[in-house]
């Protein structure tokens, strides 16, 4: 790689330390170039060395490491074996001789300011008693279970409580609307949801359970709802009587999680898998539809998070990484998952990252002694505006490495945390990926210098490359970001949609996963991400489909017809724009407006507000009715929309151009 434009280079012993030195040398690899033409080669080979090299633990070894017999996006691993994801991340390490028992498992801070620690055995402990209590309920093997939780301890337990019983958990992020859970729920038909009564943001108290209640009321098939008691009031002595009355309880279906799990035995026989059986199914939306249910398994994303985690960030037993991020985006299972394999630690935080002050996040680094912070533009976007007091009030000499995920930089926020936060010294590995991919795309390994804004290589053991529109590899130009060979982490499809995920990702090029977004290699082998190549809006990294907003739009008595797009913002990277084509006699007034914003916050729920709502005569479509949301993207901003000839009324574009 060429030196101009380099921020930071390794040091030697940085070099000689980092895991994937370790790796390389385990694959026989004199270079990591060489390591990446293995692997993409023979991903059997590599991902065969990643398990031996991270130590997983299996109850019977595998036969197979890659079984392509039903083609390359159906492809499974390691057939024969037995394991479990939750052996795998809490069980040995207090079982084996590894001396990690009474070490730090999970540390949590909440927004008030309550901290608390698990060990490994103290993880293990709680999740064997929820194992016990959850098929006390009657939870079995294959079931599904909702997770609407904010970022406290008790949802690590839960995660490796479900895996251990065999069960399938579904993450709901904790912002959401009722509609929005509920459609989740409803998708998987999720017979359990575990909640809590509240949490904190912003000083103020969020009352999680309410929403729960009303997510329930429209996914029939919750038949019980344990609820984790995060905001401390008094257990009920008696039933629904005693119950605190901010905390809403329906006898027969609510339970307490301390009722739950109270008297239960620490110890609990965990349920010996296939490699393949489900564990997760974690929702992203799409361009169109409902939103994807993408199926994940215990061979799968815990090892591909855990690698990732290894070779990107170079995390050790004995460190603490830390992401600021929600159940509900794949990067909160991914820290879980990836740093427990590990043997190391998670740190988990469930309010605001600027409250009480814009030191928030910096006063946590130096009150835990955080090796990994992990944020995204969005957030640093936000605090740049209070200066460099804020990180300078606090020592940072812990942080050895910044994650960055969600979307793409910008120059000014990168080298404000790089130079003004890590003082130079900390690299910044930006990170890009996938919740159908389980972790990173696109990364940076720690042994290789760092430019602004980019990515220093393509993660380990991903066969990624850059296509033209004829399917030609391209340097120098935008292109489509492809992955040419299966890996561990892949999705094993959508929740019983198998063509919609053929369609999503495997349908352009025959055996080439298409992810959806622009990228472009530089001359001198570095990596940008320009941008999402379909229509996915992605909110401060939170990915939301257009038909999210559409479809409670056209709910409201006076929309026919509506369009969401997503704009430039300079904090939250997108916002939604909205356009409503309105019924005839209808109005668009200020007030409308106003209702139809509130009716989309209600639905989706405040994060997912939008900027604005505009009313035309006319959306441009083709001639079989589909909205070019591409066209009135480019024609709200002012850009050139392209060959518009498919367009049924051309004179649209106009119109749209006109409504900023």
């Amino acid at each position: 790689m060429a030196t101009e434009g380099i921020i930071w280079n390794p040091s030697v012993d940085q070099v000689a330390s980092a895991n994937i030195t370790r790796f390389m040398s385990l694959a026989g690899a004199s270079s990591f170039e060489e390591l990446q033409a293995k692997s993409a080669a023979d991903p059997g080979w590599f991902w065969d060395l990643v398990v031996r090299d991270l130590g997983v633990d299996w109850y019977e070894p595998y036969q197979q490491v890659l079984d392509l017999s039903r083609g390359v996006p159906w492809a499974t691993w390691f057939r024969g074996a037995k394991m479990n994801l939750a052996h795998d991340c809490v069980d040995k390490w207090v079982d084996a001789e590894t001396n990690r028992a009474d070490q730090p498992a999970v540390i949590y801070e909440g927004e008030e300011g309550q901290v608390r620690r698990w060990t490994y055995r103290e993880l293990q402990a709680e999740a064997n008693r929820l194992a016990h209590g959850l098929q006390s309920l009657g939870i079995t093997k294959g079931d599904r279970v909702g997770l609407f939780l904010p970022m406290i301890p008790e949802i690590v337990a839960a995660i490796m409580a479900l895996a251990k019983v065999g069960t399938v958990f579904v993450p709901i992020f904790s912002g959401f609307a009722p509609q929005a859970a509920a459609s989740r729920l409803n998708d998987c038909g999720a017979r359990l949801l575990i909640t809590a009564d509240g949490f904190y943001r912003r000083g103020r108290v969020v009352d999680m359970k309410a929403v729960a209640d009303q997510a329930c009321a429209l996914a029939p098939s919750v038949e019980k709802v344990v609820v984790v008691r995060r905001l401390g009031q008094a257990a009920p002595a008696t039933p629904a009587a005693s119950v605190a009355p901010s905390v809403p309880w329906t006898p027969g279906r609510d339970i307490w999680y301390h009722d739950l799990v109270a008297g239960r035995p620490a110890e609990f026989e965990t349920a010996r898998l296939d490699p393949e059986d489900p564990f997760m199914i974690i929702y992203t939306s799409g361009t169109t539809g409902r939103p994807k249910g993408a199926v994940h398994v215990h061979c799968g994303f815990p090892l591909k998070s855990a690698q990732d985690i290894s070779h990107c960030f170079d995390l050790k037993q004995g460190e603490l990484m830390m992401w600021f991020t929600d159940i509900g985006w794949m990067m909160g299972p991914w820290l879980i998952f990836g740093t427990l394999a590990l043997g190391s630690a998670c740190f988990l935080y469930d309010g605001a990252p600027d409250w009480p002050d814009p030191g928030r996040i910096w006063s946590m680094v130096q009150r835990h002694r955080i090796t990994h912070l992990g944020i995204s533009p969005t957030l640093i976007r936000a605090l740049m505006p209070h200066g460099t007091e804020w990180p300078a009030r606090y020592d940072l000499s812990s942080l050895r490495m910044f994650g960055s995920t969600g979307e793409p930089w910008n120059p000014d926020p990168y080298m404000w945390l790089f130079e003004k936060v890590g003082g130079g010294r900390a690299p910044i590995i930006n990170y890009s990926g996938g919740t159908e991919v389980s972790g990173g795309i696109l990364g940076c390994i720690p042994i290789r210098p760092l430019q602004a804004c980019s990515f220093n290589c393509a993660v380990p053991g991903m066969a990624v490359d850059v296509l033209n529109e004829n399917a030609q590899p391209v340097r120098g130009e935008v292109g489509e970001l492809v992955i040419k060979g299966p890996w561990v982490g892949m999705t094993r499809g959508f929740w019983h949609d198998p063509d919609r995920y053929l369609d999503a990702y495997w349908s352009r090029w025959d055996g080439v996963w298409v992810h959806g977004d622009w990228a472009l290699v530089d001359d001198d082998g570095f990596w940008y991400i320009l941008g999402r190549s379909d229509d996915t809006i992605k909110i401060a990294g939170k990915r939301v489909g257009p038909a999210e907003f559409e479809s409670v739009l056209v709910g409201h008595p006076d929309v026919a017809e509506a369009a969401a797009i997503g704009v430039p913002h300079e904090v939250k990277g997108e916002v939604a724009v909205c356009f409503a084509l309105l019924k005839p006699g209808a109005v668009g007034t200020e007030e409308l407006r106003q209702e139809l914003k509130q009716r989309v916050i209600a639905a989706m729920g405040k994060p997912l507000a939008p900027e604005d709502v505009r009313f035309v005569s006319a959306l441009p479509k083709t001639r079989n009715a589909k909205i070019m949301r591409r066209v009135i993207r480019a024609a709200y901003l002012g850009k050139n929309p392209g060959d518009v000839t498919a367009l049924e009324d051309p004179g649209a574009i106009e119109e749209i151009r006109h409504a900023r």
